[in-house]
């Protein structure tokens, strides 16, 4: 028992003591504070795609090219993933409640300096250091509301953090394009210095403090984890522009990914002190989420990368136009994160709604995958609406299930491992899709462009366009670009197919999760 209680990842899923239905600590203000918290949370999730939009804009101001420019979305990327995974420690060693501070003035730092930067070098690294001051403010925000909130509103709570992280990515682009049309590309990084002010003052006034416990440090692990990320991410990243495994530089990605994958998952079983306890993936419902983060973060990221371009490109849509008929999937999720988080407090079992909601978003991307070049706003603003309700039936159970099982001692590594995975999903999922995007439009294209002949009915006669000159060939770029534009619309219904049959495949999942029980994990050690 002695052994046991020395080593707590060793020994499995530990049963405290049953605790009253009180927070684990006490805020002087516990609405601000929330306030704060939240506000904190949606600046850090709006950063990972405002500035996708503002791009081109960039790109002439800085004197980049049109691979370069993409490292701005790139270093802000590798450097939040690597530096997630040690958010638990980091908060054990110098304290929560000051890491959070720090992450947040560190946050509005880095993004006054990218509204400054003259050029692309300078960009790079002041968004990586946006990266690295931001990771920690999402798996932060959420076990610190986890801790000052009693655990019977703990659904409530879950359901108004995750408003923040499921609407944040919809309303990015939306914010970003219209900070850039209306005044300038560098408001895109200036908008969150006074939102991020305010948060800060109220994090200073209200945060509450939480004890410390003495963590040794895996750096062996560490450094094999950082280094699988950083090649997984640059490999996605740079793999449309090599040409995937027709590259070197790609094959050397993902044999790095491969053997330090390898290499993590035999240290993390074998360590004697892990950067992670063990007691968190001992828990299955804990284990499921991270899985269904996977598929949250492939569908939900994937079709709003997908769908601002084909609503653009395809559709002649403006950026505000966009922005409208995608606002509809944010009140969906919502209303139902409100529904959802109502069913937990009732004790109604999560599996059953979790099920329902990866239903609802399989029939809304059906939907999708029923679109012409003749969808009209109605049909895209109920199917957006039908996967927001959709994606809330399942994000906020899902977060309930997985925290109700674990100490609160592992809220703060649990959440920095469901956000990793979740972003992890986010990245593969949208490389994924832009790839069978690529290539099915090429498909396509060669399919309709085969039909296209004099003897198939065309209205134009092939062989006599010769003698109309310019004429002529400008009828011919003409009949290529409807083929183009027939052809990416059956590549971007072929995507939405195999998010659909992605989205079914994880329902019956939800099944195997188990009702909440009493919480497992090691007992708080106080400082």
């Amino acid at each position: 028992m002695a052994s046991a209680a020395a080593n707590p990842s060793a020994a499995g899923p530990i049963a405290p003591p049953h605790r009253p239905d009180q927070a684990e600590l006490q805020s002087r203000n516990y609405p601000l504070m929330i306030i704060g918290v939240m506000a904190a949370s949606l600046l850090q999730i709006l950063d990972t795609t405002i500035a996708n939009v503002a791009l081109p804009h960039m790109q002439s101001s800085l004197g980049a090219t049109v691979e370069t420019i993409t490292w701005v979305l790139t270093s802000y990327i590798i450097a939040s993933a690597v530096a997630l995974p040690i958010t638990g420690w980091l908060a054990d060693r110098i304290g929560a409640r000051r890491l959070f501070i720090g992450s947040v003035a560190g946050f509005i730092l880095a993004s006054g300096l990218c509204g400054l930067a003259q050029n692309l070098e300078e960009m790079v690294i002041f968004r990586a250091l946006q990266g690295v001051a931001g990771a920690f403010i999402a798996p932060l925000s959420q076990s610190f509301m986890l801790d000052t909130t009693r655990p019977s509103r703990h659904p409530q709570v879950m359901a108004l953090w995750g408003m923040g992280i499921m609407i944040g990515p919809i309303l990015g682009p939306i914010l970003g394009g219209w900070l850039t049309e209306t005044a300038n590309w560098r408001w895109v990084f200036f908008v969150n210095l006074p939102v991020g002010a305010l948060s800060l003052a109220t994090l200073i006034a209200f945060l509450p403090q939480r004890p410390r416990r003495a963590r040794s440090f895996d750096l062996a692990g560490f450094v094999l984890l950082a280094l699988a990320l950083a090649a997984f991410q640059l490999m996605l990243d740079r793999g449309q522009q090599r040409d995937w495994l027709a590259s070197a530089e790609i094959w050397a990605y993902l044999l790095i990914t491969l053997s330090a994958t390898w290499m993590v998952v035999v240290h993390f079983a074998t360590a004697r002190s892990p950067l992670f306890e063990r007691a968190l993936f001992a828990d299955r419902n804990f284990a499921l989420a991270l899985a269904f983060m996977v598929v949250i973060g492939i569908v939900m990221f994937a079709v709003m990368a997908l769908l601002p371009p084909m609503l653009q490109n395809l559709l002649g849509y403006g950026v505000i136009d966009t922005g409208l008929v995608l606002m509809p999937r944010g009140v969906g999720i919502l209303v139902s994160m409100q529904i959802s988080g109502l069913l937990m407090r009732r004790g109604i079992d999560a599996r059953p709604v979790v099920a329902s909601g990866f239903l609802i978003s399989a029939f809304s991307l059906w939907q999708m995958a029923h679109w012409s070049l003749a969808v009209d706003a109605r049909h895209i603003i109920i199917s957006g609406l039908v996967q927001g309700l959709g994606m809330g039936l399942v994000f906020i159970p899902l977060q309930v299930s997985a925290f109700a099982t674990l100490s609160p001692t592992l809220r703060t590594d649990g959440s920095s491992l469901l956000n990793l995975f979740r972003s992890l999903g986010a990245s593969a999922g949208i490389a994924w899709m832009t790839v069978l995007l690529a290539r099915n439009l090429q498909v396509a294209h060669g399919d309709l462009a085969s039909h296209v002949t004099a003897g198939t009915g065309s209205i134009i006669d092939f062989s006599t366009t010769d003698r109309f000159q310019a004429l002529g060939n400008a009828g011919m770029a003409l009949i290529d670009a409807e083929v183009n534009r027939q052809a990416a619309m059956i590549a971007y219904i072929d995507d939405y197919w195999l998010m659909m049959w992605i989205t079914l495949a994880a329902a019956p999942l939800a099944l195997l999760m188990r009702r909440n029980r009493a919480p497992a994990g090691p007992v708080a050690l106080s400082e």
